[in-house]
């Protein structure tokens, strides 16, 4: 079983991701490509310490770059939406912003 730092890589600190912060009570992490919804859940519980109530995940493609003429990819990765339950508190972890 990986880490709780290895599960969750960072949070995704974006203007959609703030948005959904903000309106649905779901915060959005970078997670590792082989962890499973049960794995991020109980991840975010023990980081946070809060109640989480569903995790979405989703499996991003890496896009097309380009140096001059070679061209490349950037890595695959996943992306988590973890909704919290009604009444738990929103941790902070944007500051500065």
């Amino acid at each position: 079983m990986p880490t709780l730092y290895t599960t969750i890589r960072r949070p995704l600190i974006t203007e959609k991701g703030l948005n959904v912060k903000e309106t649905e009570g779901t915060l959005v992490f970078d997670v590792a490509p082989e962890a499973t919804k049960t794995e991020v859940k109980q991840a975010v519980e023990a980081l946070f310490k809060v109640k989480v109530a569903a995790v979405r995940t989703s499996n991003v493609l890496g896009k097309e770059r380009r140096r001059g003429k070679f061209a490349g990819f950037r890595p695959d990765w996943k992306k988590a939406y973890v909704r919290l339950k009604a009444g738990e508190k929103m941790p902070e972890y944007v500051s500065n912003l």
